[in-house]
């Protein structure tokens, strides 16, 4: 029998849920075939139009834990190989990840419901913005296993808590509790166990609200200003603002806001 997909998909009008779906194996990325699913999965949201927000989390009591330790021991799966053929299944298997979350237009809110260890915790700083749930633990874990982080947390992590302190995690590799995690910006919001999806699906609500080619272009514009000059990315921003300008959602948005009522988008 067919192994069940790694993603599961739902879908709430423009808002898409996608539940990282290896509970047995708290949501480790362990296989190639998971990093293709969900880079294709990324790719089928850009094409979409009509979906304007995502929440992500994972099944059961994990978020994600990253790598398999199991399959780490054995050398198996995608730890398998001389170490030629191990960096190419680096880069042609887990940093698919990286590359095609940051090149998805759709907003992601992470519903950090558990666990957010290694890949884990640098999946989840690929998302937009991180609810997690206050028994949730956080580590950049990779050195304790003697390794470093593979999948571009070296590059996410400072850019989302500052250099001191995701030298802090990395270097130690030490788990932090969600209080912290709040305390260093690692995570927008705290909230109950029991309440993490409903709010994360509550933010996806508020920004799928909002015309989807003003929160695709506007997300576009906070990446790439990480790494840009403010004069090119004031270039950048007079083009999508133009583009924006054309669109029939921000005729109704005006309209409506002089009319003093609710909006009705059609992704045009």
């Amino acid at each position: 029998m067919a192994e069940a997909p790694f993603l599961l998909i739902e879908r709430d009008g423009p808002v898409v849920m996608a539940t990282l779906n290896r509970p047995e194996t708290r949501n480790a990325i362990s296989e190639t075939a998971y990093s293709e699913e969900i880079a294709d999965f990324c790719a089928e949201m850009t094409r979409d139009r009509t979906v304007r927000a995502i929440v992500l989390t994972g099944a059961g009591k994990s978020f994600c834990a990253g790598g398999n330790v199991k399959h780490m021991h054995d050398k198996s799966g995608m730890f398998a190989g001389e170490p030629f053929a191990l960096r190419n299944s680096y880069r042609t298997g887990i940093q698919l990840i990286p590359t095609a979350l940051y090149e998805l237009e759709v907003p992601v809110i992470c519903a950090v419901n558990g666990a957010a260890v290694g890949a884990g915790l640098d999946l989840a700083c690929m998302c937009d913005v991180r609810i997690a749930s206050e028994s949730a633990v956080f580590a950049e874990s990779f050195v304790k296993l003697g390794l470093v982080p593979g999948d571009g947390g070296a590059w996410l992590l400072p850019r989302i808590i500052g250099m001191a302190r995701a030298s802090l995690l990395t270097l130690t590799g030490d788990t932090i509790d969600a209080a912290k995690a709040l305390e260093y910006g690692l995570v927008a919001e705290v909230v109950p166990h029991d309440q993490v999806l409903a709010r994360a699906m509550e933010v996806a609500r508020s920004i799928a609200a909002n015309p989807g080619h003003a929160t695709r272009m506007a997300k576009r514009l906070l990446r790439e200003g990480q790494d840009m000059k403010l004069a090119p990315l004031l270039e950048i921003s007079a083009a999508y603002q133009a583009l924006a300008h054309f669109t029939e959602d921000h005729d109704e948005a005006v309209e409506a806001f002089i009319e003093k009522r609710a909006p009705q988008f059609s992704d045009k």
